[in-house]
């Protein structure tokens, strides 16, 4: 496709609006042909781009420009003044990339491995923002997010090396995490010991988070809650990274919302890990296509400074014009070629272009075309970022060129295996050294290991960091958590929660709806209410949400400027500045991050947010269980609720809405609390318990534990029971209680069953008595993966709990619930009375839900035949009553 292409109006559109002098129109498009004529397309280019550059002066409403000359936005002419001290900061530079690649290659001799071309190519994009732009949160102040890439992770290390913040022996047990002391690697917040803010290695979920990291500050500062004006996002992503769908997911939420508090800074060095990112295209201008057509702003930093006498001997365009036809593919062995092959090449074809580069040696020409990136420049970096910051209105993106690998030698520069390179050899040791002027000897590198170099504690590099790292307000990355925790939540037998425990009586309500009033009940109290933070995906009225519109409101930052359709409704679509919920939209990862902000509030901001994100629970945990691995990994707190929950309840929606195996992925990840309620109660009691854990003190935890919940609740209307005695408390967090117990007998079988299955086991009971004579009690397990874990955590010495609370049982187990069997069977090895398991395993279908638990065999029918099958191997009932049973029931197999 051509680069012209996507900025073509269709013929005839135009035709459409008025004209009011035609003549004065057709007099522009003849003087455009014939400057076309006279002068080439490439003046008609170049002047078309003044006028548009002009009447944007004029405040005129154009088009965005998605595709602008491929050179550097900021000339050098008009580069602002460099801060800092530039010889320091390239000593210091010069020591962190030494450390960075002596520490991967130290490492890999515990074939552990590492990357060291990300940062090799990077090096300067993070010095500078470390030296001038990054804001800490040592000084009080609100501070910056910065979301590092991943892969760059060793240059972050040995820079805080330098900081005094890690050991050699830290840097030694990189990789080497087991036994304690180790460092992760890649950012992992939850096993760096407050080093690492955010996780970003599970590429295209970093620049996601961003975005909405950066939103929610701003939603923070419109409710009161923290002035976070002056805190800035940061995400630094790889060229290549961009082609993950999460990566560009959020880019017009951003431009619409106006964050101007959000920078990307993308790497472009043309790799990614296994070849060139755009081998026949070129992905700078993609992107550059991408960002602006978004609404972004966009600084390039594409050309290092020995490239402006190239560009001042080129009268007539011809050498910009040849680089941006040049396939990112080519360009990459330009960085790896000789200068005669660049002269054939690159210049050839063209003696003009030929004249540029004639007073280059072929040396000197290799090493200016191969290697003079603006990303190696700290001015260049630095007045690309300046030029970022200083834009209001929305986003920047700054798009910087880099080659990858650079400074590690012409083994690794450029060479599309550098990323699987794990180590230097000694005489790659020694080019590096002089290449950077370090003071190490060779008699240094004689040894099996490179040495870790620091100029020492009173050395110019280690003040110069230290002065800067304390002007910019501490150091980064560093993660907090001191806040102040929230109140204990009032007692079960008061307001809100009491209205749960005393049942609905005869009014049928949705354990769905149960979850929503407790949640608006929960919001309006006046201490902690306003750091409940809703989020929906869309669909709200079908969770019951709707009735939070009026008084919780959307959050919007532009308000409401428009009338609601439904403004004289009683419960109206209300946006507002200050909203309290975040409506996103179709999309659940848009909604899994704002989730992830406001739930990890706590150590970012200092200030504990209470988010609850209500979705489609089959939405939920499938389509976004990475996203949630990296909630954990970042310590998220918050409560996940999966409704319309269970493979039979969504009646009529068939495969892709039935839900029978979130509860079982939730259960794979360790910082997820998941239960799966069947009353209102049951909801009270775990929702108490969530926030008392999360966000309250306790003398193990004394500023709350790092975990979060998920409940699914469904969407079938039911009386909700009374809560049979406080003390069905602790087995409802334990795991299970009895619900339903057989009264001064034994019972002849157990039914243990979740969520909307307890009401499948409550009428087999009842089927079981009336028809059968056969007493089976019922019990409510709220979490089969509690359950489990609990088993498993118990030492030899002690009695599981699953397994104390049926000690009494003579009779069989069955399990059922609307999951795979799969699941409820997790807690099997630890019940000791004969055991079975009805499921949901398949594919979901469309129709009633008593078609559906026929169809699955879980209804009550179904569980009373398994019971007699396995009371009649017992000889408790006569061996025809499963078969005599199934023909009462309809059914031919069970």
């Amino acid at each position: 496709m051509s680069p012209h292409t996507s900025s073509r109006i269709p013929p005839g559109q135009l035709d459409q609006l008025p004209d009011r002098d035609p003549e004065e129109t057709a007099e522009w498009a003849e003087s455009l042909d014939a400057v076309v004529r006279a002068a080439g397309p490439g003046r008609a280019r170049l002047l078309l781009a003044r006028l548009l550059e002009h009447g944007a002066h004029h405040g005129l409403d154009l088009p965005p420009v998605t595709r602008t000359p491929y050179v550097n936005t900021v000339p050098t002419a008009a580069e602002p003044a460099y801060p800092g001290d530039l010889a320091l900061e390239e000593r210091i530079t010069a020591y962190n990339r030494w450390n960075a690649a002596a520490m991967v290659t130290r490492a890999s001799r515990f074939g552990l491995g590492g990357h060291m071309a990300t940062y090799a190519s990077a090096a300067w994009l993070y010095e500078v923002g470390f030296e001038h732009f990054f804001r800490g949160r040592a000084d009080g102040g609100p501070g910056d997010q910065i979301y590092f890439q991943g892969h760059a992770s060793p240059g972050v290390y040995a820079r805080a090396f330098l900081e005094g913040r890690l050991t050699v022996d830290q840097l030694d047990r990189f990789r080497r995490e087991v036994g304690g002391g180790g460092l992760p690697s890649y950012p992992h917040p939850r096993s760096s010991g407050g080093f690492w803010e955010f996780p970003t290695v599970s590429m295209g979920l970093g620049p996601l988070a961003a975005v909405y990291q950066a939103r929610f500050n701003r939603y923070l500062h419109h409710r009161g809650i923290k002035d976070t004006s002056r805190s800035r996002v940061w995400a630094f992503l790889g060229d290549g990274e961009m082609d993950e769908p999460e990566a560009t997911a959020a880019l017009t939420l951003a431009a619409r919302e106006g964050l101007d508090n959000l920078v990307f800074v993308i790497n472009c060095n043309l790799q990614r890990l296994d070849g060139p990112v755009r081998g026949n295209g070129r992905v700078v201008q993609e992107l550059e296509g991408v960002f602006a057509g978004a609404g972004w702003h966009v600084v390039k930093a594409l050309w290092g400074r020995d490239w402006d006498d190239l560009f001042a001997r080129d009268h007539d365009g011809e050498l910009i014009r040849r680089l941006e036809r040049t396939p990112d593919g080519q360009f990459q062995t330009y960085s790896a070629a000789a200068g005669a092959y660049i002269r054939d090449n690159l210049l050839g074809g063209s003696p003009d272009l030929r004249d540029v580069a004639a007073h280059l040696a072929d040396a000197r020409l290799a090493e200016v075309v191969g290697f003079s990136r603006a990303g190696h420049e700290p001015r260049k970096v630095h007045a690309a970022y300046r030029a970022a910051v200083d834009h209001r209105g929305g986003p920047s993106v700054v798009l910087v060129q880099t080659v990858k690998g650079w400074t590690l030698g012409p083994g690794f520069e450029a060479r599309n295996a550098n990323h699987q390179m794990k180590k230097l050899r000694q005489d790659e040791f020694r080019v590096m050294r002089d290449r950077l002027d370090l003071p190490v000897s060779d008699a240094d590198l004689a040894g099996e290991l490179p040495p870790y170099l620091h100029p020492g504690p009173d050395s110019p590099e280690a003040r110069y960091l230290a002065d800067r790292r304390r002007a910019l307000g501490g150091p980064v990355p560093a993660r907090r958590t001191a806040f102040t925790p929230l109140p204990e939540p009032p007692a079960l037998t008061s307001a809100p929660f009491a209205a749960l425990l005393e049942g609905s009586g005869k009014q049928e309500i949705a354990t769905t709806m149960a979850f929503v009033r407790l949640a608006k009940d929960l919001m309006r109290d006046p201490v902690v209410g306003r750091r409940w933070v809703p989020i929906v995906p869309d669909e709200a009225r079908t969770f019951g949400m709707e009735s939070m519109f009026p008084t919780a409101g959307i959050y919007s930052p532009h308000g409401q400027t428009y009338d609601a359709v439904d403004r004289e409704l009683l419960l109206s679509y209300r946006e507002a500045v200050d909203g309290q919920i975040l409506n996103e939209g179709i999309t659940e990862a848009g909604a899994v991050a704002s989730f992830t902000a406001a739930a990890t509030a706590y150590a970012t901001h200092g200030e504990p947010m209470i988010p609850f994100y209500v979705f489609y629970s089959m939405f939920g945990w499938q389509r976004v269980a990475d996203q949630l691995w990296a909630l954990a990994d970042q310590m998220g707190r918050g409560f996940l609720i999966g409704a319309t929950a269970g493979r039979t309840t969504m009646t009529g929606e068939g495969l892709q809405h039935a839900d029978g195996h979130s509860q079982l992925i939730a259960s794979t990840n360790p910082a997820c609390v998941s239960y799966d309620p069947a009353f209102a109660y049951e909801i009270a009691v775990v929702v108490r318990e969530g926030l008392r854990r999360m966000l309250t003190a306790t003398p193990e935890h004394p500023t709350g534990e790092d975990v979060f919940y998920y409940l699914t609740v469904y969407n079938e209307p039911l009386p909700q029971p009374a809560m049979p005695g406080i003390g069905a408390a602790e087995g409802i967090l334990r795991g299970m209680h009895c619900c339903a117990p057989v009264a001064d007998a034994e019972a002849d079988a157990e039914l243990l069953a979740s969520g909307t299955a307890v009401r499948w086991a409550l009428e087999a009971q009842r089927l079981l008595a009336e028809d059968w004579d056969v007493r089976a009690q019922v019990w409510s397990v709220t979490s089969w993966t509690e359950l489990r874990r609990e088993a498993l955590a118990a030492g030899e010495d002690q009695v599981p709990y699953v397994t104390a609370a049926l000690a009494d049982a003579t009779g069989p187990v069955v399990a059922v619930s609307d999951w795979m069997r799969t699941v409820p069977d997790q807690i099997a090895p630890w019940v000791r009375q004969e055991w079975t398991s009805l499921g949901t395993d398949g594919f979901g279908l469309s129709d009633t839900r008593a078609a559906t638990r026929t169809h699955f065999a879980v209804d009550a029918p179904s569980i009373v035949i398994r019971t007699l099958r396995m009371l009649a191997r017992r000889g408790r009932v006569r061996p025809g009553a499963p078969e005599e049973a199934m023909r009462r029931y309809g059914r031919s197999s069970g």
